[in-house]
């Protein structure tokens, strides 16, 4: 069995290896041995949308995580410190969101060729601008409070000011932004992967596969249905959650 049917989402609820190709077997309805049914080359459509959730969501944690560890880090020091810094990191910003995301993807995609690193990647480089503005307005606002000042006139470093009371105050809102981000990045990673450009077989993944089936849209339009229902129920998901938590927290979506 191949080194992705090791994973434990996998040997739990998978019924089927989701890369073994059977072509006696293509094409099938819906049964027991494929509750639903095969695709072109005999896999199981049930195993590799299961699989094919690890790969989604795994990677847009992945952009969500790295995004906003470099946004906070850059958000931060621009805010803090203010001046030429403030002034050079937030320009820079501004320049790459001057360029759409999807173009920039495709563009840094182009350039280094295509594959699930280079648009995890480019993805990455579009969404920490995001972080960074909102992480330094809120530090903006922060360092000019009462406590900042009273722990600056204290003698506390501005590491340990930071570590104390600036992180804490500005992670619980990019959690909530988070949830709402975490859409964002599915629907491009699926973008890309249907275009070709991001997951490449035979890795199962939801946007490749609605590649894979678009030949059989008429014959066999589930082959579509399935993964893309997949796409829009968990992004839906992770909508309505933000919305919940950004209410509650009061939380403002761009």
């Amino acid at each position: 069995m191949c080194v992705i049917c090791d994973h434990a989402l996998g040997t739990v609820l998978a019924p089927n290896d989701p890369v073994l190709v059977n072509l006696a077997h293509k094409l099938q309805s819906p049964s027991l041995d494929y509750p639903l049914g095969t695709d072109h080359l005999g896999r199981c459509t049930f195993s590799r949308i299961l699989y094919g959730a690890q790969t989604s969501l795994g990677y847009a944690m992945l952009i969500f995580i790295s995004a906003l560890s470099i946004g906070l880090i850059i958000g931060i020091i621009a805010g803090y410190k203010g001046g030429w810094i403030d002034q050079v990191l937030m320009r820079f910003g501004d320049g790459l969101m001057a360029i759409p995301s999807l173009l920039f993807v495709l563009g840094f995609v182009g350039i280094w060729g295509a594959g699930l690193k280079q648009v995890v990647l480019g993805l990455i480089l579009v969404q920490w601008v995001y972080y960074a503005r909102i992480i330094r307005g809120m530090v903006l606002s922060l360092k000019e409070q009462n406590y900042i000042t009273a722990a600056k006139i204290s003698g506390s470093s501005t590491w340990t000011i930071i570590k104390k009371h600036i992180i804490p105050n500005v992670l619980p809102p990019l959690a909530v932004m988070g949830t709402l981000e975490m859409g964002w990045a599915i629907m491009n990673l699926s973008s890309m992967s249907f275009l070709g450009l991001g997951v490449q077989p035979p890795i199962p993944e939801w946007g490749a596969m609605i590649h894979e089936g678009k030949s059989y849209i008429r014959t066999h339009p589930t082959l579509m249905i399935y993964p893309g229902l997949m796409i829009i129920l968990v992004v839906v998901t992770f909508n309505l959650l933000g919305e919940s938590l950004s209410e509650r927290f009061g939380v403002k979506r761009r």
